[in-house]
């Protein structure tokens, strides 16, 4: 009965995240076009003026001023990928990425659908600054692809979305490793120590009990994240660190949690009420050690998800798209297309993350180490690998990193855009046909 409603309640939660990540897609795609119309419009110089526009704040002698592009990129974004951490910890915890039987298909696809792309690109881009993009093909955007996936409304089985998301999750792992490790330059020694000096304070505070949201998102961001900025190691890595710290267990466990429950629902019951609108002060204590009493049966990861999650979604990548797809179109397209950058990123995203994906996946189920999910087909599984294609968020903010030419800044975000374009309508069209054959079978 207890694994029953467990399993209930899991499927609600998927449900509920799933609902949100799709919405959220639509938030993007509109932010995408009002960027880029507004980049091609008569006030485009107030656009790029408005990016740059010097925002800080000083405190004695300390200083610290950034343009608002990179107070987006490098600040908002690391709310992004604390998110991400959160959502991977809680994933290995207890969810898809617990139990290595269901983990090891969506793990093994997404390792190919990072593999292949990035040696595709380096065929392109074997030397000079260019070659530096090759992390630019290797990104899946969770948020558009599950978009794209809510299309076919209730036509495709739920697994479907399960091998998605935590497919798109481990991508994005594999993400932060790359930026970690490969776009990170100028290390200042001293700055790295404080911010890990920070990260073991939260640590310490995860194995003495401190359960309070505020204590890590203080410390994570004015301690972790401010030392990482200074450092030259990437802010955004702070955020998955933060993540890592977080308590994911709850303080009491459920049966305590119901004994509690029913005991105070009883004394709320046999309290004496007053007349009017307001509470006696019994019944007011009562209430408090309610909430007192959910708040212990909650695992603060969870909690800081939740209340990251539309902040995330609907603020944060929003404005992350608004400040970089904001492309001017000029000069020959087609000629920045089919450029060493362009192709390698265009042909990355499209057929790379297609071949990885697909071939990964085949490979492992011929080799009996992984299964298809329920109800799941390979056509859908083909059609899932060109979704993996569209690469936007994760693509860009790599793209910033990898160069300082702005003419390969340019061609890699319009390959970006026309790549993840091309993937969305490929695997929409497949996964339509596949849903239409699911119909007629059932």
């Amino acid at each position: 009965m207890l694994k029953n409603r467990s399993n209930i309640g899991i499927r609600k939660f998927f449900g509920h995240y799933a609902k949100g990540l799709n919405n959220s897609g639509v938030v993007l795609f509109v932010t995408v076009v009002i960027a880029m119309v507004w980049a091609n419009s008569p006030w485009k110089e107030f656009y790029t003026g408005f990016m740059q526009t010097d925002i800080g704040f000083y405190i004695a002698d300390f200083r610290l001023s950034e343009p608002l592009l990179l107070w987006i990129n490098d600040g908002l974004m690391a709310l992004f990928f604390l998110q991400v951490g959160l959502e991977l910890k809680r994933e290995i915890l207890g969810g898809k990425l617990s139990s290595p039987k269901n983990a090891v298909l969506p793990i093994g696809a997404a390792i190919g659908g990072m593999v292949i792309p990035a040696f595709i690109y380096y065929l392109f881009n074997g030397s000079g600054e260019a070659s530096q993009g090759w992390g630019i093909p290797m990104a899946t955007d969770i948020a558009f692809s599950l978009g794209v996936l809510a299309l076919m409304g209730k036509r495709l089985p739920t697994a479907l979305r399960v091998f998605l998301v935590t497919l798109a999750i481990v991508d994005d792992l594999g993400g932060v490793l790359v930026i970690a490790l490969f776009y990170t330059s100028g290390i200042s020694g001293m700055d790295l120590l404080h911010g890990l000096l920070f990260f073991g304070l939260l640590i310490i505070g995860n194995f003495a009990g401190v359960r309070s949201t505020w204590f890590y998102a203080i410390i994570g961001i004015g301690g972790v994240w401010l030392a990482f900025f200074f450092s030259g190691v990437h802010p955004t890595i702070a955020g998955i660190l933060t993540a890592v710290a977080i308590p994911g267990r709850v303080k009491i466990k459920e049966g305590t949690f119901l004994k509690r429950l029913d005991a105070l629902h009883k004394r709320f019951q046999e309290s004496k009420s007053i007349k009017g609108t307001l509470i006696s002060n019994q019944q007011l204590e009562i209430l408090e050690d309610i909430k007192t009493t959910s708040s212990e049966a909650e695992t603060p990861l969870q909690k800081l998800e939740k209340a990251l999650h539309p902040l995330v979604s609907f603020i944060i990548l929003p404005l992350f798209a608004l400040a970089n797809a904001g492309i001017h179109l000029h000069g020959d397209l087609l000629k920045v297309l089919t450029g060493p950058v362009g192709l390698g990123i265009s042909l990355g995203l499209i057929f790379g993350k297609f071949i990885g994906i697909a071939a990964f996946s085949r490979i492992l189920v011929a080799l009996k180490l992984a299964k298809l999910p329920e109800n799941v087909s390979w056509n859908m599984i083909y059609g899932t690998a060109f979704l993996g294609g569209i690469g936007f968020t994760m693509s860009l903010f790599i793209n910033e990193l990898a160069f300082s030419d702005e003419s390969l800044i340019f061609a890699a975000k319009v390959s970006i855009l026309f790549a993840s374009l091309i993937s969305g309508i490929v695997g929409a069209i497949l996964l339509y046909k596949s849903s239409k054959k699911l119909i007629t079978i059932k």
